[in-house]
């Protein structure tokens, strides 16, 4: 457990990577469906689940870098991305299960909780 809290800045980098790779391939996906033939509210709402991803995503990426020199502020912000994509996640459920980025962000929120108790 003392491994995986003195590595939380990468362990958040990696979840913001994956987040935002995820919402990258989730838009160029959509653009390269049915849906991306024309600009719809349609288009428009698929394309604003990849922008929740990718913004999350820079958003824990960017944390990480301070989460390094340990600022605490840095900490409740990567908690309110991680916060957000799960509330997200659960939304979006009926519609798509997405397991692994649910999982992804759950165990790191979990981490970072026990990191930001024990500093």
């Amino acid at each position: 457990m003392e491994n995986i809290l003195q590595s939380i800045s990468s362990i958040v980098f990696g979840a913001g990577a994956w987040n935002l790779v995820n919402g990258v391939l989730h838009d160029l996906f959509v653009l390269k469906s049915e849906h991306g033939r024309r600009y719809d509210r349609n288009l428009l709402r698929l394309l604003m689940d990849g922008h929740v991803l990718i913004t999350c995503g820079a958003i824990l990426m960017i944390a990480s870098r301070g989460m390094g020199s340990h600022q605490h502020s840095a900490y409740y912000i990567a908690g309110v991305a991680l916060l957000s994509i799960m509330i997200y996640c659960i939304m979006i459920f009926p519609f798509l299960k997405s397991f692994v980025t649910l999982l992804i962000n759950s165990l790191t929120l979990v981490f970072l909780i026990i990191s930001l108790i024990k500093n």
